[in-house]
């Protein structure tokens, strides 16, 4: 496969959040605003796109006895890059995320995408790999985030989008809990509505 479609594959393909259902606890979490999705999913890529980079690099000289252990700690490094650097620029965002931030060192699309890509592709490949399975992730979740910010809020990234009437009394359940289940429930039976018709 090309380092082009290794790149494609992450937005329709083997999107890590539509097609391929990885990654919810952020996804869920973190998605009642496009800033929130938008801070994540971004945070996401750049883990991904170096952490697939140097795994790749060190792939032949890593024993395959501690070969899970050594992508943990080079992910971990990348995830503390990321938090401190959240937390010295950008601290309301960070605030925000909270816990979620720490939590992309065990977030199964990099973790899999190490042991399943990385590990065995060339230094371009995983490059390409990373790159595209987490704007693919940012993709979907600012998808889910601007969704439920337009019913919760009538409001995306604070422009009003609807009436001030709805604005007034918007449908709350879409930026709680219960509302990001309900809208990626929506949003994947209309994924694989459209399946079955491309079929």
């Amino acid at each position: 496969m090309s380092a082009m479609k290794e790149f494609t594959k992450g937005f329709l393909k083997e999107n890590p959040v539509f097609v391929l259902v990885l990654g919810m606890c952020p996804t869920l979490a973190v998605t009642s605003s496009v800033e929130n999705a938008l801070g994540m999913g971004l945070s996401v890529t750049f883990v991904l796109f170096f952490s697939n980079m140097l795994i790749s690099m060190i792939k032949g000289i890593v024993p395959p006895k501690i070969r899970i252990p050594m992508f943990i700690v080079v992910i971990a490094t990348f995830v503390t890059i990321v938090d401190l650097t959240m937390a010295a620029f950008l601290p309301p965002l960070h605030k925000s995320l909270g816990l979620f931030i720490p939590l992309i060192v065990v977030n199964c699309i990099i973790l899999g995408r190490a042991e399943a890509f990385a590990s065995k592709n060339s230094v371009l490949k995983s490059i390409m790999d990373g790159l595209g399975m987490g704007l693919g992730f940012t993709f979907a979740l600012v998808v889910l985030g601007t969704i439920r910010e337009l019913l919760g809020t009538g409001r995306i990234l604070d422009f009003p989008i609807l009436p001030q009437a709805y604005q007034d009394s918007p449908m709350l359940v879409a930026i709680l809990a219960p509302g990001a289940f309900i809208t990626l429930g929506f949003i994947l039976a209309v994924i694989n509505l459209l399946k079955k018709r491309g079929r």
